[in-house]
């Protein structure tokens, strides 16, 4: 089966496949770090998270490249409030950021490279501008882009130039000869902190917003990569002016693919900071755990509108426990009778026509489609408890041969193995099938299973009115006992 990817530059489903055999070159926009990353953070990075997941997953040497955006007018601005460096506040933001992906699951990227990092390199593709007529330096010291002077632009956003609006009017007297054009890099003003100003060709100053992410991507990946990735807020003006600076100074195209996910909407209305409708992700997860934000995102397809509600995160939970009971329940039952989860290679399970494996296959390579993907690990939990039913002593399996039974043990641990190894490539499932479910119960665990086990005792001496009060106090506090043949275990109503 072959990866197909939405591709925002051709506005079509294609083919996939690397410049290079065997090797992908991915670069996602990251964040601006002047504050804690919000849900929209969360979206795109456990988007870009699964897509390298995949490619990794079908055989890609991945080079993941995701750029921190360490200067930038906010930054100055929260840094000059705060009372401290630029340093000191994008260091504490990048490990704030870090503290928030590691809870959700997300892989560190190969490459995190820091704009102020990469100065030279953003000096030197200005150079290369200038030099082709498509910047210019203006009276006020700024160097701007010539857009109307680069045939190619709009063809990402789909625009033609006068239809487009600039990300940000600007009058002429400001120094720009359009208002289309934008900054390539910016005078230095007498106010700004000695950490926001860099010595150039141009005077003291500092990059513009889009020029980080040219100097860095070709940088790190190569003149032209494979996909280049963020958020659909960011198709313009930041993305074609990535390809106005990058194709205009190397003369080739940038990227090949072009990856974009979807808003998150709040009351369907876009969630933005500037709207005041928006949740930190440390807010978020003041309410609800990581695994829950994550399933809750990949359940949705990146591409699509996120509608962010408590009430969609509370059902992502209960759905999320739909697979983790049905986990702890084959595990329960593989251990108890001695049956050994085999250890899945997925890489050979995909091939396999007519496979669950090969099913989770299909979704996924058509443009990573994570609620395809999810469908086929309920497929899988419907599959686990028939076979645990099945299993059951008085059930027709009684009447097997050893041989039969043998079969269906056998495929039971395959399929428990599986809906963990497959629930492993959208980041899910990893944890102790336990601890989640019970996660959320106050009582302690002794006192719990003191109690499961006076109720056993009840119920063997047919006292079956103890055993149902028994049971009905503990549902009280939050705490469901699940009965099967390996015996009682509880999991906490939440």
């Amino acid at each position: 089966m072959t990866l197909r990817i939405y591709n925002t530059l051709t506005r079509a489903l294609e083919d996939f496949s690397p410049l290079e055999p065997g090797h992908v070159r991915m670069y996602v926009c990251g964040i601006t770090v002047y504050d804690l990353c919000h849900i929209g953070h969360a979206r795109s990075a456990v988007a870009f998270d699964v897509a390298q997941r995949w490619l990794r997953e079908i055989g890609y040497d991945v080079t993941f490249v995701r750029n921190i955006t360490d200067i930038e007018d906010k930054i100055i601005r929260r840094a000059l409030d705060n009372g401290e460096t630029i340093r000191q506040l994008t260091d504490r933001m990048i490990a704030e950021m870090y503290r928030d992906f590691d809870a959700l699951g997300v892989q560190r990227p190969t490459r995190d490279p820091r704009a102020t990092d990469y100065v030279p390199q953003m000096l030197d593709i200005v150079r290369k501008l200038q030099d082709k007529g498509l910047a210019y330096q203006a009276a006020n010291g700024d160097v701007n882009y010539a857009v109307r002077r680069f045939a190619g632009y709009g063809k990402l956003s789909g625009k033609s130039l006068d239809e487009l609006q600039a990300g940000e009017r600007v009058a002429v007297s400001d120094g720009k000869r359009d208002p289309l054009d934008f900054v390539l890099w910016k005078s230095a003003k007498p106010t700004e902190p000695d950490g926001a100003k860099w010595d150039s060709a141009y005077g003291l100053g500092r990059p513009g917003w889009h020029i980080e992410c040219s100097a860095m991507s070709c940088a790190l990946l190569g003149d032209t990569f494979d996909i280049h990735g963020g958020g659909a807020d960011l198709t313009f003006p930041h993305h074609e002016n990535e390809i106005a600076q990058s194709e205009g100074a190397n003369g080739v195209p940038l990227a090949t693919v072009w990856m974009h996910n979807g808003f998150v909407n709040i009351d369907n209305e876009k969630m933005s900071k500037s709207l005041g409708n928006f949740f930190t992700i440390r807010e978020v997860l003041q309410q609800f755990d990581a695994e829950t934000i994550r399933f809750f995102i990949v359940r949705s397809h990146y591409r699509s509108p996120l509608n962010y509600s408590d009430v969609h995160l509370q059902d992502a939970r209960a759905a999320l426990k739909r697979l983790y009971t049905a986990l702890d329940a084959g595990l329960n039952w593989c251990g108890s009778n001695g049956v050994p989860l085999p250890d899945i290679k997925l890489s050979e399970e995909f091939v396999d026509a007519g496979s669950i494996a090969a099913a989770f296959a299909e979704a996924m390579n058509q443009d990573f489609g994570t609620p395809e993907a999810v469908g086929v690990l309920f497929d899988l939990v419907r599959m686990i408890n028939q076979g645990i039913e099945r299993l059951k002593p008085g059930a027709a399996t009684d009447l097997a041969t050893e041989t039969e039974l043998g079969v269906l043990r056998d495929a039971l641990a395959h399929d428990v193995s599986m809906l963990k190894a497959l629930g492993g490539v959208l980041g899910l499932l990893q944890g102790d099938a336990k601890t989640f479910l019970r996660a959320g119960s106050t009582l302690d665990e002794a006192a719990i299973q003191a109690q499961i086990d006076a109720r056993a005792a009840a119920k063997k001496a047919r006292d079956f009115a103890e055993a149902d009060r028994i049971r009905a106090e503990l549902l009280a506090a939050g705490i469901v006992l699940k009965d099967s043949p390996t015996g009682t275990t509880w999991e906490a109503a939440s």
